[in-house]
């Protein structure tokens, strides 16, 4: 992800998927990364199909979605007034304000708040945190992002509301809440899928992205790891390219 322009003193412009999409979010704060990145291609949702995005932030995974599934329909929640105003902005900015929209609104509420029919995909990229002794206080603009006021709990028990029996839950979050993770979807979802996200190919996973199905019976599966970064001096390795410039994705 490159700067390509300012757009207020207060709001940068980013490229994403090669150039192919154009964010713009706070300059200061939380920004969308690589784990969004990550997130928009682990969804590769089919024509037709609805996907639903809890806590969308300025959209930076919604727009790859969008641009990767040309013929999906999109919508978004998040709390914050002014990034879903963003998040709406960046839809119109990419010409996909017809088939993408964002709703105001608190994973806290529940899905049934917003009085919408199922989807076929529910995905999110939670807080990573949700006890406020366990680190630093976060940065000015990230308390958002980073802490989970309502707890992970909250987080899956929206996201399996939120999509039909037989549809698709993805999640990317910390490597170690897995166990949290597999226990709390497991309520209502299985047929497991787990890809660990590795800095490195000799350091642990710090990531994981995790695929399930509601109502699914099939047994877990560990899928290979993703390696993000080599160490013969470039930025990242080749899938890891492949996948922020859009020409792969990750497959369940």
């Amino acid at each position: 992800m490159s700067a390509v322009e300012t757009a207020t003193p207060d709001i940068v412009e980013n490229g994403l998927l090669n150039g192919r999409v154009r964010l713009r979010q706070p300059a200061k704060g939380y920004r969308a990364g690589m784990d969004a990145a990550l997130l928009a291609a682990a969804t590769p949702v089919r024509p037709g199909e609805r996907l639903f995005e809890a806590g969308c932030g300025a959209g930076g995974v919604l727009m790859q979605v969008a641009a990767r599934c040309p013929q999906a329909r999109l919508t978004g929640l998040e709390r914050d007034p002014a990034m879903a105003d963003l998040a709406r902005s960046n839809a119109a900015l990419n010409g996909f304000q017809d088939r993408l929209s964002v709703r105001t609104g608190d994973v806290a509420e529940g899905f049934r708040a917003l009085d919408l029919a199922p989807f076929d995909w529910a995905v999110s990229n939670p807080p990573f945190f949700d006890d406020a002794t366990a680190l630093r206080a976060p940065a000015e603009g990230k308390r958002g992002a980073w802490m989970a006021d309502n707890g992970l709990e909250a987080w899956t028990r929206f996201l399996l509301k939120a999509v039909r029996e037989g549809g698709r839950i993805v999640m990317i979050h910390r490597a170690d809440r897995l166990a949290d993770i597999l226990r709390l979807l497991g309520e209502k979802a299985g047929s497991f899928a787990v890809r660990p996200i590795h800095p490195f190919h000799d350091e642990p996973a710090k990531r994981v992205l995790v695929h399930a199905v509601k109502t699914g019976r099939a047994p877990l599966r560990l899928l290979p790891p993703l390696i993000l970064h080599d160490r013969s001096g470039g930025k990242h390795t080749q899938e890891a390219e492949a996948l922020l410039r859009g020409e792969t994705s990750l497959e369940w």
